[in-house]
């Protein structure tokens, strides 16, 4: 397999906020940063800072705008930074509360080329249109349930140029037992939101998911499938399965208890110097 181009790293990248902003979420462009947000679904993965480089002497102005963006919106969101991570950006994350995950989050690509079909263990299909419900009910729970099934709808059956949206599912013992989304944009998919029900999980399900998606070609064939692993165990799952690490973040996120506002700025105070009185400088 090919290395993965810079283009095509940032065409997954672009793929993902692409995601977002169809399931009605929307992407704010500041000097240095993407911030993602999607303010019906406050979920950290739709509520994202993709920091793209800050320079040390424009920190404060960054991290001020960016956190009175979500914070105004009553939002938790999540900073990605690649690594290895600036020590200015680490210093001014945490200083705001902000605190790194365990593990890094890896966006990976698939060989192109890797069409194997008939190969998955499990019958594995597209859902149908007549199934919107049961796709949705894997991710959200009742109170969320209208907003996002209301905006996979759209996006499913009436998606814009250049877009296409592949929910796939997993049958295991006559029952549905993982699903997962295929997005498509322009000439990247990305694979998304991979659930398996609790009582199939640790099976292969959601494994054969990943290889239906990338040894058929659901969203098209030659095109390079991306998905993101958040865990080591995860990221070796994918690269058996013939993804490749393209580039490596690390995410920070509040605690559960962290307030969300920003510090007040200090009250305002005279200079603390003071040019020499008049006599004084007669006499130096």
């Amino acid at each position: 397999m090919d290395a993965p181009t810079q283009l095509e790293t940032e065409a997954a990248l672009e793929n993902e906020r692409q995601f977002v902003l169809t399931l009605g979420g929307y992407a704010l462009e500041i000097p240095g940063a993407a911030l993602v947000t999607h303010e019906r679904l406050p979920a950290p993965r739709f509520n994202f800072v993709q920091e793209l480089g800050v320079g040390a002497e424009r920190q404060s102005a960054f991290f001020e705008r960016a956190l009175d963006h979500y914070f105004q919106r009553a939002l938790r969101p999540t900073f990605r930074a690649p690594t290895p991570v600036p020590s200015h950006i680490d210093a001014g994350l945490k200083g705001f509360g902000f605190r790194p995950k365990t593990s890094p989050l890896v966006l990976m690509l698939s060989d192109p080329e890797s069409e194997d079909e008939g190969r998955t263990a499990f019958p594995v299909r597209v859902a149908s249109a007549s199934e919107l419900d049961l796709v949705a009910s894997f991710w959200t729970t009742e109170r969320e349930r209208p907003e996002f099934r209301a905006a996979l709808d759209v996006v499913w059956h009436h998606p814009n140029p250049h877009e296409k949206l592949i929910p796939v599912l997993v049958e295991r013992a006559g029952e549905t037992a993982s699903a997962a989304l295929v997005y498509r944009f322009r000439d990247s998919a990305g694979i998304y939101a991979v659930a398996t029900r609790p009582a199939a999980r640790g099976q292969g399900a959601a494994s054969e998911l990943v290889r239906f998606a990338t040894s058929t070609g659901v969203a098209g064939r030659g095109v390079r499938y991306s998905i993101f692993a958040d865990s080591t165990r995860l990221e070796g799952r994918l690269h058996a399965l013939g993804f490749r690490a393209a580039r490596t973040f690390r995410e920070y996120e509040l605690p559960p208890d962290a307030e969300l506002s920003i510090p007040a700025a200090a009250p305002a105070a005279p200079p603390r110097w003071r040019p020499p009185r008049g006599t004084e400088r007669r006499g130096a």
